[in-house]
């Protein structure tokens, strides 16, 4: 933890740094979403080639998470990201554009998370949750305190299901957001380590308890990245 605290916080060279990673960003994403592209096959992608012999449903979801990242640099870079609603509906509009019931406004009905019993909230509550008791963070946060918020934001999106799909892909991208705008390395979640990220997951949802979860994502963050933007 001590080498968070370190980092030079540097939003230029944050996202700078995010921009290189994006092909492994965006193959990480669809990979845990169920996707079999490569990273050559992304970074074709990437490229605004399109892809042979790919379900066309994959390559919009794919695409659109490629869409949302650039979308997400734009905000930071234009000084308009905020952790607030209309954010997150307007990444959400791109990340699940054509793909879920519906994108860009919290859902209106029940949904429910495969493999738990938790119960997520009713839609009547929905805009309470956001708006009372979401996390928060003192201006004078420490660089491990803002990861340590990043990550809250993130697993109470997932656990509060705001929208009827994309809720942990759209939940990375307000993560990252927050750290991109704090000057902080991104966090991504390897495809490789989707087991025990769903594991853990399974464990969180019912008790709401986020303390094996943000010691796992923190052990996601790339420490060459760190060590690069470390004083």
């Amino acid at each position: 933890m001590k080498k968070l605290n370190r980092i030079n916080n540097d939003t230029t060279q944050a996202i700078f740094l995010a921009k290189k990673q994006l092909p492994e960003l965006v193959f990480d994403v669809v990979n845990l979403e169920g996707i079999n592209y490569t990273l050559p096959e992304v970074m074709t992608l990437l490229d605004g080639v399109t892809v042979g012999g790919k379900k066309q449903q994959d390559e919009l979801i794919t695409n659109n998470q490629i869409k949302s990242w650039k979308l997400l640099f734009d905000l930071i870079e234009q000084d308009t990201f905020k952790v607030d609603k209309p954010t997150v509906c307007k990444l959400h509009n791109v990340v699940a554009k054509d793909e879920a019931l519906t994108y860009g406004m919290f859902r209106h009905a029940q949904v429910f998370i495969a493999g738990t019993d938790y119960e997520v909230p009713g839609t009547n509550n929905l805009d309470d949750i956001w708006l009372n008791n979401m996390p928060t963070l003192s201006a004078k946060a420490t660089n491990e305190q803002i990861y340590h918020y990043a990550i809250s934001i993130f697993l109470q999106m997932a656990r509060n299901q705001f929208f009827f799909d994309g809720n942990k892909r759209t939940g990375r991208l307000m993560m990252n957001g927050i750290l991109l705008s704090h000057g902080l390395p991104v966090i991504n979640l390897p495809a490789k380590r989707q087991l025990e990220f769903n594991q853990l997951m399974t464990k969180f949802y019912p008790s709401g308890d986020e303390q094996d979860m943000q010691v796992f994502m923190l052990s996601c963050i790339n420490q060459r990245v760190v060590e690069a933007m470390s004083k």
